[in-house]
């Protein structure tokens, strides 16, 4: 059976392009998640229309995703965590406490975009990635202090 993709789909293909595949996995799993449409010239019409409003939605939130970036790249945020022997830290910064941090700071960015390469388990100062859309990311200094 073939059907136009309206979104992307690992595996299989990009958003608008034809893929042929079989009947049950297009009937029950693609089209009642509005993955695919069964290929057709009206569904094609359709697809063309959802292309353009999807592309002005993408080119609006890289627009966002730009302007916050270049505001946090210059940002330093500090987290103050219990420390034991040595420097070492009582479990680990997460995501979720530099995102906190941030909204204290009156910027919303989500735990999922705060990317750390390795885990913080001690004091001093680290660079956290921050992949705010596909194509825009920026970094963030996080200086890790003594709560004493």
């Amino acid at each position: 059976m073939k059907v136009i993709l309206r979104t992307d789909v690992e595996k299989l293909g990009m958003m608008g392009e034809v893929v042929t595949v079989k009947s049950g996995y297009a009937r029950n799993y693609l089209i009642p998640r509005d993955m695919a449409y069964i290929a057709s010239s009206g569904a094609m019409k359709a697809l063309e229309v959802e292309k353009k409003q999807f592309t002005k939605r993408q080119i609006k939130e890289r627009e966002v995703a730009e302007a916050v970036a270049g505001q946090l790249s210059d940002l330093q945020i500090s987290i103050s965590m219990k420390v034991g022997e040595e420097g070492k830290l009582y479990g680990s910064v997460t995501s979720q406490m530099i995102a906190d941090e941030l909204v204290m700071r009156g910027y919303k960015v989500d735990k999922k975009h705060i990317v750390i390469d390795e885990a913080i388990k001690s004091l001093g100062v680290f660079s956290v990635k921050l992949k705010l859309h596909p194509d825009v990311s920026t970094s963030l200094k996080v200086w890790v202090i003594s709560e004493e």
